[in-house]
């Protein structure tokens, strides 16, 4: 077992991970640009991260009201299922052109700058971090 920077440390790489899996998804979704009957894919995993934050801050869990099921045949809900992991979903809503590609160029190139940016931060945030614990290092070996 490796040195814990800090609690959120394990966090910032979990959303680091996510982001570099989005990032590789909407790059999909850019290169299928032309590709007939394509449905752009995207990943959601802010829930998941906020659910891990709450595990590694100790933040009291809220209560869930658990779906009823009366049938063991019955499907779970779909939050029951997905809870801990983050879930992969196709973006539709932008209208499909003739040959059924419902690809967007101007929204999957503004979701790569927004995914970009916020990977930039999080790789800024785990260098600063990074930079102190490698200071006190330092100044610990000054004073022995």
């Amino acid at each position: 077992m490796g040195i814990q920077l800090s609690n959120a440390h394990e966090l910032m790489t979990k959303a680091l991970d996510y982001r570099a899996a989005r990032q590789d998804l909407i790059a999909g979704n850019i290169a299928n640009e032309d590709t007939p009957f394509y449905r752009p894919r995207d990943i959601s995993f802010t829930q998941t991260l906020q659910q891990e934050a709450k595990k590694i801050f100790n933040e009291p869990q809220v209560p869930k009201l658990e779906l009823a099921q009366t049938n063991g045949a019955h499907f779970k809900s779909a939050l029951e299922e997905g809870s801990d992991k983050a879930q992969l979903f196709y973006r539709d809503g932008h209208l499909a052109r003739n040959d059924g590609n419902s690809v967007d160029l101007d929204v999957e190139t503004t979701e790569m700058t927004k995914n970009s940016m916020m990977f930039q931060g999080i790789t800024a945030a785990l260098k600063k971090e990074a930079a102190i614990f490698k200071a006190v290092l330092q100044a610990s070996e000054r004073t022995q």
